[in-house]
């Protein structure tokens, strides 16, 4: 329990988050067992999106924390999960230490690929998850249900890496409407047991697509340069 207070001992607590720190965006957080890679995937019309919503540990799980975005939800929820809490109890001692959480949205998975999401009551609308077999896809201030409903659907029928898979995952949710203020940036992170670079860390893919007026397109040609998602 020291240790829980520790980690939540610096966290920044708002009632009124300002409308700058918006992160409102759409996402999908997944696990692909037999690879052990974990993976997210996120697009928003917001500067620079890859720097604020995803978070991962290739030892420990991964996590997306946006809407009016707390990121210390983000290395606090993989404190929490490395201490052997599951998704659940970690999600609810993050919502328990935030008098803001109801303007929060956040997708994690651990290890087991167990997902869990929550949606506050405050997030901009359309706002909503939606939680499958290793996967969790949240979003808020989209065009609609239909954004979270074809991410979800196209994740769970594509084929091929996670990569390939997250980043169809992503297109659908684009071609659906995402987030119904435009397009600005896009990021997939994507770790696994030594996969930086000559073998040390766990980055395998870090991509990010900071200010672009297409920006999920964007991402999917880092990704086929990279060689690491065939035909993304």
């Amino acid at each position: 329990m020291l240790l829980v207070s520790a980690v939540f001992g610096q966290s920044p607590k708002f009632k009124n988050p300002p409308p700058k720190d918006l992160a409102s965006t759409f996402s999908l957080v997944a696990r692909d067992l037999e690879t052990g890679e974990l993976g997210i995937v996120v697009a928003s019309k917001y500067l620079a999106v890859g720097s604020a919503v995803p978070f991962a540990n290739a030892k420990i799980g991964a996590i997306a924390t946006q809407s009016y975005v707390n990121v210390d939800y983000g290395p606090d929820g993989l404190a929490l999960l490395s201490q052997g809490k599951n998704p659940k109890e970690t999600l609810d001692l993050l919502l328990s230490r935030d008098s803001g959480k109801d303007y929060r949205q956040v997708g994690l998975l651990n290890l087991l690929g167990k997902p869990e999401a929550f949606t506050g009551s405050k997030c901009m609308p359309w706002a909503g998850h939606k939680l499958g077999t290793n996967y969790t896809a949240q979003g808020n201030l989209l065009a609609g249900p239909k954004v979270i409903d074809d991410m979800a659907k196209a994740f769970e029928e594509a084929k091929g890496p996670l990569a390939s898979r997250l980043f169809k995952a992503l297109k659908a949710g684009d071609e659906a409407g995402g987030d119904k203020r435009g397009r600005q940036s896009a990021a997939i992170l994507i770790v696994k047991p030594k996969g930086g670079p000559n073998g040390f860390g766990d980055r395998w893919i870090d991509l990010r697509v900071d200010d672009h007026p297409a920006p999920v397109k964007e991402l999917g040609r880092l990704l086929e340069l990279s060689g690491k998602a065939p035909n993304p």
